[in-house]
């Protein structure tokens, strides 16, 4: 699906007319040759982000535009999964993990929780305009590709099968179903083979599911390899924890 290339921090992901959806900070759809995932360095102090990315991609030797992500992970971590018409590439760190409970000790009974999450932004934690250095940082970026020409609807639902298996796979490894700064970029090639679904049971969605299973993994034991993954929000660096309880009632009747 893509032709790999790292240099400089930058990870170019490349393949000639292919339609890219992202989640980044530049997010949308486009059509292009090119994403990238592009580290960050320590104390990072940069807010003119197309700027920045611009001079990262020159500096790296890279003039194509394209959708780009931020991570503080190296590049060096970068792993990349193939199965079926599907391909990911993967860096992840989990220093700044964003826990979720579901259970409570009043059950979680309807109409009994009336602290409803206030839309603030104070994580506490680094992000992708700063923070230390890039070993000691997380983000997990995943690009998700397919050889098949998706609907409108099926690229959109690739980044939440994408999104799905990134939660059950870093719940299996450290306890929370991603951090606080995750992107996804999914993407497919325009004169492929039609596919209208990507849900979990179609070819393309089962293939995504595995390879962004597989490129998580295999980027987390690259950035882990001497140094134990955090197991919690309280073992990490950073993180936070989704513990507010939202008002919940049933949605009424129609008269």
């Amino acid at each position: 699906m893509f032709e790999t290339t790292r240099s400089d921090g930058v990870c170019r992901i490349f393949r000639p007319e292919t339609r890219w959806l992202s989640t980044g900070y530049d997010g949308g759809e486009s059509r292009g040759p090119v994403a990238y995932n592009v580290t960050v360095p320590e104390g990072w102090p940069e807010t003119d982000l197309d700027s920045y990315v611009e001079r990262r991609l020159a500096d790296a030797g890279f003039d194509a535009r394209g959708p780009a992500l931020l991570t503080g992970v190296d590049q060096r971590h970068a792993r990349r999964a193939r199965y079926g018409p599907v391909e990911a590439i993967a860096t992840a760190g989990v220093s700044n993990p964003a826990a979720l409970p579901t259970e409570f000790d009043d059950g979680g009974r309807e109409n009994t929780a009336v602290d409803a999450v206030d839309g603030s932004d104070e994580t506490g934690g680094p992000d992708e305009l700063g923070g230390p250095a890039a070993d000691d940082v997380g983000t997990v970026n995943v690009v998700v590709g397919t050889t098949r020409s998706l609907e409108p609807g099926a690229l959109a639902n690739l980044v939440a099968v994408a999104a799905e298996a990134k939660a059950a796979t870093l719940l299996s490894r450290c306890g929370s179903p991603g951090t606080t700064t995750d992107a996804i970029v999914a993407a497919c090639d325009p004169s492929g083979e039609t596919a209208a679904f990507s849900g979990s049971a179609t070819p393309v969605g089962n293939a995504a599911r595995i390879c962004v299973r597989d490129a998580i993994v295999a980027s987390l034991d690259a950035r882990y390899a001497t140094d134990p993954i955090p197991q919690s929000v309280e073992a990490a660096a950073y993180g936070v924890v989704a513990d507010a309880r939202a008002t919940v009632t049933q949605v009424q009747r129609r008269r």
